[in-house]
């Protein structure tokens, strides 16, 4: 069985974590490049300043991706690289760099994807108060324009921000992404808030400006909630509950981000629990933050398995069993989680989806046949291309899938420490290998899944 005739296969990365010329060319700092300064807040010290130097390579990388046969690349643009404090003077390099990427994948026949936002904002802004200065919206849809205005007549699909959840908390409540922060409840919810008032802009801005007719969407995190029992439908109903459910002080709930941008209201159950700690939210907000969408991304690695506590309470678990199978990230391999969030997403919001996201991280190295051997990775990505194939089966609709990520990066706070890559990267020599796993998707995507 085939996947849809017009599935788009691709891969996907992130600006910092691949393109290095940290301070080249005019581009301006961002958080990162100053979170990474501080010691011990990366494994060994590491920083992304070169990466994997797609800023000078990326004629290569694009030949790498034109080998493995991928129809879509989703990428993100660097606020800073584009706009050096964030706002004002524009880089004419930097938007040069973003240019010249897109015509190059257009050349190769691969469809761009572009993510206007994957975490890198500027430190400049960031003395400003950061997101949660009130203005931070209008900078981001200052920037939006910046951006659209010079791509907008080549590029056609537009993510606004990439994994909301991961930089409010992360960066701002619990301190281990940049800017490194561990800010009140409430300032995080101002966070988000503003977050989202950005990503409302953006889609104002991208539809005014685009040249071309733009699909518009975004892509929120996802650890999919498991049936403890597939079998039993009061437990499904259950995993459904828990995938929309707020609990706890912490934003992870899917509806907290996403019901604002598709039905314009927080959910109520959110509103009573954070009431002591909620900002200001007015109509017009929340308007504003409704824009209509052409598509839903969500990015997934992994689940839980949930099922009703006899007093109603939920439990959740992140291993189902002693035997479960971990990647590298010590994260179940999961692929029921997949079915059940295409599933879920698909019934709740109603649009076309797209996994943004999807991968593992393994233990990774050039074997003495000079190749790189990863038959983890195949049996991972069939695996969750299985269920994601269930999924469609079963009336998804699922309009294509981003595999993370095109090649080995700088993973955040593990540094260079996690490869996720169908690419392997020496970070030395900056030779880039094919690995198995990227030959074998070559085939996946020749036959529009119908070997897996």
């Amino acid at each position: 069985m085939e996947f849809p005739k017009d599935f788009l296969w691709g891969a996907a990365t992130a600006a910092y974590q691949i393109e290095g010329a940290a301070y080249e060319d005019g581009k301006g700092l961002s958080v990162w490049d100053a979170f990474c300064r501080k010691e011990n807040a990366i494994w060994n010290n590491q920083n992304g300043d070169v990466a994997c130097d797609h800023y000078h390579r990326f004629q290569e990388d694009v030949g790498l991706m034109q080998q493995i046969g991928l129809k879509a690349y989703r990428f993100s643009i660097s606020w800073p690289r584009v706009l050096p404090a964030g706002t004002g003077q524009i880089n004419p390099a930097g938007l040069d760099f973003y240019d010249k990427l897109v015509d190059e994948l257009l050349a190769a026949g691969i469809q761009p994807f572009a993510t206007l936002f994957h975490w890198d904002f500027p430190q400049d802004l960031y003395k400003r108060g950061g997101w949660l200065n009130p203005a931070s919206s209008d900078w981001f849809a200052e920037y939006t324009r910046v951006v659209v205005e010079r791509l907008g007549d080549r590029v056609g699909q537009w993510m606004t921000l990439n994994e909301p959840q991961v930089f409010a908390l992360l960066g701002h409540q619990v301190g281990r992404h940049a800017p490194g922060l561990q800010l009140s409840f409430a300032d995080v919810l101002q966070i988000a808030h503003n977050a989202l008032l950005a990503h409302g802009k953006s889609v104002q801005t991208i539809r005014a400006y685009s040249k071309l007719a733009a699909k518009v969407g975004l892509a929120p995190s996802h650890q999919g909630a498991i049936p403890w029992d597939a079998n039993d439908p009061e437990n499904i109903e259950t995993a459904r509950d828990f995938t929309f459910r707020i609990s706890g002080r912490m934003l992870w709930g899917m509806s907290w981000w996403m019901d604002p941008v598709f039905f314009g209201e927080y959910p109520a159950d959110g509103l009573e629990l954070f009431e002591a700690d909620l900002p200001d939210i007015s109509p017009e907000d929340m308007t504003t933050i409704n824009q209509p969408l052409d598509f839903f991304g969500f990015n997934l690695y992994t689940g839980n398995y949930v099922r009703r506590n006899p007093d109603g309470s939920f439990q959740f678990e992140h291993y189902h069993d002693p035997n479960d199978a971990l990647t590298a990230m010590e994260w179940p391999v999961s692929p029921e989680a997949l079915y059940w969030a295409a599933k879920f997403m698909w019934e709740r919001y109603q649009k076309p989806i797209y996994i943004t996201e999807n991968g593992m991280a393994n233990c990774d190295w050039v074997a003495l046949d000079g190749k790189v051997h990863d038959p983890q990775r195949i049996d991972f990505t069939q695996r969750y291309l299985l269920a994601l194939r269930r999924a469609i089966a079963e009336g998804a609709q699922v309009a294509g899938y981003f595999y993370w990520s095109l090649m080995d990066n700088f993973e955040w706070g593990f540094g260079f420490k996690r490869r996720f890559g169908l690419v392997y990267v020496d970070y030395e020599t900056q030779e880039r290998v094919l690995k198995d796993s990227a030959h074998w998707y070559r085939q996946v995507i020749r036959q529009n899944g119908a070997n897996l």
